[in-house]
């Protein structure tokens, strides 16, 4: 799914225009298999993959050494990283954090907001903060995918500051056929039907790219 995703690279773009990977700390929160270290192998001075998951980490590990990358690996909870304050010149969420939008209904903002504070704890005065999340798949206008995302979107742009853009990050796929079969079990029947009744070998799909620059200010501080 993620080499069919992103068929134009804009993500790599996005961030690039943000600012330079070049010679920086990169820290990945949420890394995954490595999608953002793999955007990037050999341009950061040192970059942390960082994730809740062993098992996610394992498939990071395989993935860096397919690429011959050299990124450290690091297991923790985003929400209280074993990482020295201001250590990161960058620091990434992808498609991450929104996931404790489910997780935690009743409290989400207080346990994002642990992750929010600890990305302005760790990145360097002048540095990144960089989040993205989905903006839907299988339309072609990006909105929100739920009112629970929505709610987390405004609330990242209103109470954190952080600004938005979108990107098209659109699937491609052999053919139609290929492209029903392989999203269906991670998106569901709905969007298999869509892009039959579409025709769509090339899937249409956005992503919010949220940054904000680093103010100096450990999490707790008063601006």
């Amino acid at each position: 799914m993620i080499a069919a995703e992103d068929r134009d690279e804009n993500v790599r773009s996005a961030l690039q225009e943000i600012t330079p990977f070049s010679g920086k700390r990169v820290l990945d929160l949420g890394s995954g298999t490595g999608r953002i270290p793999l955007m990037f192998t050999d341009q950061p001075r040192q970059m942390i993959a960082f994730d809740l998951h062993r098992a996610m980490l394992a498939q990071n590990r395989l993935e860096c050494n397919r690429v011959k990358g050299n990124w450290d690996l690091v297991q923790g909870d985003v929400r209280d990283v074993p990482l020295q304050s201001h250590w990161a010149d960058v620091v990434t969420a992808g498609w991450a954090i929104g996931h404790m939008r489910a997780w935690y209904p009743s409290d989400w903002q207080a346990q994002m907001g642990r992750a929010l504070g600890e990305m302005h704890r760790l990145v360097a005065p002048g540095g990144w903060m960089i989040i993205l999340e989905t903006m839907t798949t299988g339309s072609l206008t990006p909105a929100p995918p739920n009112p629970e995302l929505a709610e987390y979107y405004s609330w990242l742009e209103q109470d954190w500051g952080f600004s938005r853009k979108v990107i098209p990050t659109d699937y491609q796929f052999s053919d139609i056929d290929e492209a029903a079969a392989r999203t269906e079990f991670f998106f569901g029947p709905d969007l298999a039907a869509a892009i039959r009744n579409n025709g769509w070998s090339r899937l249409p799909e956005w992503t919010g790219v949220w940054s904000k620059r680093g103010d100096g200010l450990l999490s707790g501080e008063a601006a």
